[in-house]
């Protein structure tokens, strides 16, 4: 899950050459191009996996016309997932409308010293040391921008907006610590349920069965704290993301083309009124914005038969049941496509 320098570096040169002679910051999200001149630039060799993946781009085609590139600094899955949900968005959340959500931080932090080890974004660095104020200013940004955005009257002007949103460091970045800390929040919620013995969305138990973050605090040290730093977001992580936003996240993983896991629904069984965002993944750690959509989509709810089998399966080995639930949730998009429903998003 994690860049090398030579790969961020890469994608920072492509975005500067969207920048223009005026001097204008470098974009997070580059301008749209064509998605199969896209592939054609990048994809250009003999090899299998070049193949595999201008084979995906090709499939991704027939439902996208364009895509946006994104920068890979290792805040590229909340980039890409939270460009897309604020672009489009036609009302602001009600979960971030909650007038306690401000003060989440206070309470949270009072309540569990060791979120005082909480590390700023690289580009945070300079701010005061009142991580409460950080934290509680970042939500505050997240809850206005989301507003203004919303009450825009065309999709147009919400794409624009946030094209300047995003061109903005100092604000862009105090939104990345917003949903981090919106993530944190929610898995703190999830960990204290599955103590108490209340059932927990399957993803939360794999979250914390892995050695280095077994709980809370440790997936803040050893995962959190590394987004935008060395490391993004993985698998599971992904998941932690939609239930935070309460979106369900679409991602076509190029690299799995050819099976059942090509197209990823985070999580995989959404409430039907949870906003839909697409990306495009080429290698599970890179995330891009897909564009144009060809024909109007509609996410397709797992069937009950699902998650009863998958129940089962998560008491007896739980990194199987990741997997299985994946693949059935593949397999009812894979039929419902055939009704003429395919899992997918909608940004103009």
């Amino acid at each position: 899950m994690y860049r090398a320098a030579d790969e961020i570096e890469k994608d920072k040169e492509l975005l500067m050459q969207e920048r223009g002679s005026s001097g204008e910051p470098r974009l997070s999200v580059a301008p749209e191009m064509e998605i199969m001149d896209y592939c054609r630039r990048e994809w250009r060799g003999n090899t299998q996996q070049a193949a595999r993946m201008r084979k995906g781009y090709e499939e991704v085609s027939q439902k996208f016309t364009s895509i946006r590139r994104v920068r890979g600094d290792n805040y590229c899955a909340l980039r890409a997932t939270l460009f897309q949900a604020m672009s489009q968005a036609t009302a602001s959340p009600a979960w971030l409308q909650d007038p306690e959500l401000t003060r989440l931080p206070e309470k949270l932090i009072s309540k569990h010293s060791w979120i005082k080890q909480w590390k700023l974004g690289l580009q945070l660095e300079e701010k005061g040391e009142d991580l409460v104020e950080n934290i509680k200013e970042s939500l505050a940004l997240l809850r206005r921008k989301w507003a203004a955005l919303a009450d825009l009257g065309t999709a147009e002007a919400r794409q624009l907006a946030c094209d300047e949103l995003f061109a903005s460091a100092d604000e862009e970045y105090l939104l990345y610590e917003a949903i981090k800390f919106l993530m944190l929040s929610r898995a703190i919620e999830l960990y204290d349920d599955r103590e108490q013995g209340k059932d927990v969305p399957f993803f939360s138990v794999l979250l914390f069965a892995r050695d280095t973050s077994r709980d809370p605090a440790q997936l803040l040290r050893n995962h959190l704290n590394q987004v935008g730093h060395t490391g993004g977001l993985e698998q599971v992580e992904m998941l932690l993301l939609a239930h935070a936003m309460r979106h369900t996240i679409c991602a076509y993983r190029l690299s799995k083309h050819g099976t059942e896991e090509f197209l990823t629904v985070f999580p995989t069984d959404p409430p039907r009124d949870w906003p839909v965002v697409t990306l495009i993944a080429e290698d599970d750690r890179h995330y891009n914005i897909p564009v144009r959509l060809c024909q109007e989509t509609s996410l397709v709810r797992t069937v009950d038969t699902v998650t009863a089998s998958g129940a089962q399966l998560w008491r007896a080995r739980p990194a199987a049941l990741f997997g299985a639930v994946l693949v059935a949730a593949m397999l009812v998009a894979s039929r419902d496509s055939q009704k003429g429903t395919v899992p997918g998003g909608c940004v103009s």
